[in-house]
């Protein structure tokens, strides 16, 4: 009997650990910070979680895309490109990993920053 009680108590615990650690490698934080570049040029850093909800317009050698932040996301919600690809790719700023944002006729990227960047491109 006492052999037993041990035997389900390791397991348990093996089982609670791996839970554990399964549930912390899998939680993913969410997307703080974005840059944006017009033209391969830092134009703007973005801290997502104090940027109030807003629309602003960048424009590049006669292009122009309207960028909205809401609920402490951002995306292209207007371009004047001829494909809207830039428009079609979403929201930045739920989880990380999340693709950045390109408008290659207008040049623009919208990059999710990780921990370990500073905003310059690699």
């Amino acid at each position: 009997m006492k052999k037993t009680f041990w035997i389900i108590t390791a397991i348990a615990v093996i089982f609670g650990a791996a839970l554990l650690g399964c549930l912390r490698f899998f939680r993913t934080p969410r997307v703080n910070t974005v840059y944006i570049r017009s033209g391969g040029e830092l134009i703007y850093t973005i801290d997502l979680s104090e940027a109030e909800d807003c629309e602003f317009d960048i424009e590049y050698n006669g292009g122009v895309n309207t960028i909205e932040i809401k609920d402490h996301m951002i995306h292209v919600k207007e371009a004047d490109c001829p494909d809207g690809i830039c428009i079609k790719t979403g929201w930045i700023g739920g989880q990380k990993g999340a693709a950045p944002i390109v408008c290659l006729p207008n040049r623009l990227v919208i990059e999710p920053a990780d921990d370990t960047s500073d905003g310059r491109t690699r």
